[in-house]
């Protein structure tokens, strides 16, 4: 082999209408979420950001002893397709997944069982019940998603949660300050927009017009490093891709100042602490063992004090640290 040979730069592109660019929007999707996290717990040395949790959700699921098989044979890995009707683009901006699991189980079976023969051929061991009788392996996969997320993503769904609409506030923003170009300019490192344009960097080449039929972005936990699409029929575009701040979701809270304590109290000086990734006042109370009254109080102080913001997310209200925030906490 030529040592001189570089690989190919492979890319997806999207091309969207101004039509397409009205429908854009933001949502994150817990069945999605369940479906990436499947990925990553079968795959740990591809997602060493992962880690801490590989081994605690890896440990609930071996200790509960739930059976997950047809949910893991329709996720293999490494992963290159999986069947669309597994991770719907969600209609929403913040569905439940008990609103996911819903329209999943009224999939019409059919639909599931070609889907299932396109990505995987021949159908064999547990995937064989979708050739057998496909309306009962969608009630099985609906079971089984619901017996996973119990054990393995419920734990850990709210500071989840929390990292996923953080992100689609700050993506926000950023729309709304510089449209497209400045949206698409920090996405990803993989997507970059020109005239009209999403380029992806991919593992499939292709261009498509996306045909008025908008375009869905999704943040998402497990994803990283990659970023996944869905263009076909009958599902509205998505483009699914790491969430802002995935790094740090794991890593031990932020340990803030001896002199920063002394100057704004120590529990407001833990609790500006405690938001590295946007959070609400139920997460940050469940973190620091603080009555959610006495952390909404606080709160209330440090964002008069220019030290935090809040935005309002559906029913919930997410506080995130100002850039003076974080300022104090890294102090020169």
């Amino acid at each position: 082999m030529n040592p001189l040979h570089v690989r190919e730069v492979v890319v997806l592109r999207l091309r969207l209408s101004v039509t397409d660019l009205a429908g854009l929007r933001f949502a994150f999707s817990p069945l999605w979420e369940i479906v990436a996290s499947v990925r990553v717990l079968g795959q740990p040395a591809a997602h060493t950001l992962h880690l801490p949790w590989i081994r605690s959700a890896g440990a609930r699921l071996k200790g509960a002893g739930a059976d997950v098989s047809l949910l893991r044979a329709l996720v293999p890995v490494p992963t290159r397709a999986i069947p669309g009707f597994l991770a719907p683009t969600p209609l929403t901006p913040l569905p439940s997944l008990e609103l996911e699991l819903e329209a999943l189980a009224g999939t019409e079976p059919e639909l599931c069982r070609d889907e299932v023969h396109k990505v995987f051929g021949v159908l064999s061991g547990p995937l064989a019940v979708f050739d057998d009788d496909p309306a009962a392996g969608l009630r099985a996969l609906v079971g089984q998603i619901r017996a996973y997320h119990e054990v393995v993503l419920e734990p850990d769904w709210p500071k989840i949660r929390g990292l996923l609409e953080g992100d689609m506030m700050h993506r926000g923003r950023r729309l709304a300050q510089g449209g497209a170009a400045r949206l698409f300019a920090d996405l990803d490192p993989s997507i970059a927009w020109q005239d009209g344009t999403v380029m992806i960097t991919h593992s499939v080449a292709g261009d498509h017009d996306l045909d008025e039929r908008g375009l869905v972005l999704v943040p998402s936990a497990f994803t990283w490093p990659r970023v996944f699409t869905k263009v076909a029929r009958p599902w509205i575009p998505v483009v699914r891709y790491p969430a802002r701040g995935i790094a740090g979701l794991w890593a031990a809270s932020q340990t803030a100042p001896d002199g920063l304590s002394q100057v704004i109290g120590r529990t407001r000086a833990r609790l500006l602490a405690e938001l590295d990734a946007p959070a609400s006042t139920t997460e940050l109370a469940r973190r620091t063992s603080l009555a959610p009254g006495g952390v909404s109080a606080h709160l209330t102080r440090l964002r008069a004090a220019g030290l935090v913001t809040s935005h309002r997310t559906g029913a919930v209200v997410l506080y995130a640290r100002t850039s003076l925030g974080d300022q104090l906490l890294r102090p020169r």
